[in-house]
């Protein structure tokens, strides 16, 4: 009894750090959803936030069916606990796999999203500004080809000879996407961490989950052979 009410009580507080962290990705996603500084081509090129917020969603409604299954003993809540987080193991297992070997078709994918703004001067006057604006910040233009995806150069992609990143014509000659692409490999080991962490904290919740739903089964068992 006294092992059953610790394994119960670790998932419940296992399934409260886990619904924590869902209301932690689900509030940060909304709120880099309807930002201000929310950018139409960022939010063309990596559509994560959508998925964030899917996530989020999830690990709350999990979190809470999790807790109910430990708290009421419940082995139908319980066993219903352990397969969702089994399924999002292999989803997550599969993603990580998929994202290593399928590396380069990920970043044909993204260009293929921007080239839909190509070309870029005939876009309207909020994509334009954004552009410029992300322009100025990654100090790159065009976002797919270079310069070249303007029809007329804006001085957002003029620069200084001074700087590294400016190489001819005073005029940044690497494409936004590239810089995306780059920015994203840099922080590559940030996400293969969190993942990682995931992964962890869906390995122990599948584990005390089945152990609490074995050791109500055999109390169960027990009951029913005792009457």
């Amino acid at each position: 009894m006294a092992v059953n009410k610790c394994i119960k009580y670790l998932l419940f507080f296992f399934n409260l750090l886990f619904w924590i962290s869902g209301c932690i990705i689900l509030g940060v996603s909304i709120y880099l959803k309807v930002s201000k500084d929310g950018n139409v081509i960022t939010s063309e090129s990596l559509p994560g936030v959508d998925l964030m917020i899917a996530i989020g969603v999830i690990i709350l409604v999990l979190g809470f069916l999790g807790c109910c299954g430990a708290i009421r003993e419940n082995r139908c809540l319980l066993l219903l606990f352990f397969v969702s987080l089994l399924v999002i193991f292999v989803l997550l297992l599969a993603a990580g796999i998929l994202g290593a070997v399928e590396e380069k078709k990920v970043k044909v994918w993204m260009k293929d999203r921007l080239k839909k703004f190509i070309p870029l001067s005939s876009q309207p006057d909020n994509v334009i500004e954004d552009l410029e604006k992300l322009q100025k910040e990654l100090k790159c233009c065009g976002l797919v080809d270079g310069p070249s995806d303007w029809t007329k150069i804006p001085d957002s992609c003029r620069c200084n000879a001074t700087e590294t990143d400016c190489k001819s014509n005073a005029i940044y000659q690497e494409s936004c996407s590239d810089k995306i692409i780059n920015l994203m490999e840099q922080h590559l080991e940030v996400v293969l961490g969190i993942a990682f962490a995931i992964a962890i904290l869906l390995i122990f919740g599948m584990v005390f989950s089945m152990i609490l739903y074995c050791q109500i089964s055999r109390k169960d068992g027990a009951t029913t052979t005792t009457a």
